[in-house]
């Protein structure tokens, strides 16, 4: 009887490697990747994690403003021009689809802790 259980439980497992993605959003944009004041987000379904790097330049004076956020996927990848501030600003969003992926510092991209705690008690099942 116990192996009738056993596909829900490994089925149960996974659930929660489906949940929607986890980024990293910025709380405004900053002239620094390290001064970002950065915070776990979940996305809603279909978004993309996005860094977006701005520069303008303006005479002697070069700028360079750093965001994150969850982003539908027609903003990936585009380059172009916006103003802000009375300034040009020549930016490029790069999007990635893991996980925390948009940090500066290299993230794992599935935690498997979870799926192994749950894989456990299934082989225990297994076993019995």
């Amino acid at each position: 009887m116990s192996h009738l259980w056993l596909p829900i439980v490994i089925f149960l497992c996974f659930l929660p490697l489906a949940a929607c993605l986890q980024c990293y959003t910025c709380l405004i944009p900053t002239v620094s990747p390290v001064d970002c004041i950065k915070f776990p987000q979940e996305c809603p379904a279909g978004q993309r994690c996005l860094s977006s790097t701005a520069t303008a330049k303006q005479g002697a004076l070069e700028m360079t403003m750093y965001e994150k956020s969850c982003a539908i996927p027609a903003q990936c990848g585009l380059s172009g021009q916006k103003s802000t501030a009375g300034l040009k600003f020549n930016y490029t969003n790069v999007c990635c689809d893991t996980d925390l992926c948009n940090s500066a510092v290299t993230v794992a991209a599935l935690s498997w802790s979870g799926a192994s705690l749950c894989v456990l008690p299934a082989l225990a099942l297994l076993l019995s």
